[in-house]
């Protein structure tokens, strides 16, 4: 009963707070590692970016009768957008490596995560959607 050595690999989520920290880790290999960090970074730097834009409208509309909630809808759409395009989209990016058998290092995990949320934030900007 022999089984490769890929078959007995365990792998493990690693703490998110490690992610961030972009501590040396070996490449990631497996696709469940390149996935979980690739989303992860996105998730973050939307919820950045968002946290941003929540704090500057609510110092512009903190007088308005309603405008003061606006944030949370803000915030809901930074938490909201990663969990559903940037989980296919980090998963698309994952599986690509993975059927290329290449190696992915933590830190362009980093850059398609980030990747993602600036390529989101100029479809936002310049309304490309609205012409199609």
């Amino acid at each position: 009963m022999t089984s490769s050595k890929e078959e007995q690999a365990v792998f493990t989520f690693a703490n998110a707070l490690n992610v961030i920290k972009l501590k040396h880790r070996p490449p990631l290999i497996n696709f469940p590692e390149m996935w979980y960090q690739i989303f992860l970074w996105a998730l973050f730097s939307s919820v950045f970016v968002h946290l941003i834009a929540a704090v500057i409208a609510f110092t512009t509309l903190r007088k308005h009768r309603f405008g003061k909630f606006f944030p949370v809808f803000i915030l809901s759409l930074g938490i909201f957008a990663p969990m559903t395009s940037g989980v296919v989209s980090s998963a698309s990016i994952a599986f690509v490596y993975r059927a290329a058998t290449m190696e992915m290092m933590p830190l362009y995990a980093l850059f398609w995560g980030v990747g993602q949320t600036l390529v989101s934030a100029a479809v936002g900007f310049t309304r490309i959607l609205a012409t199609l």
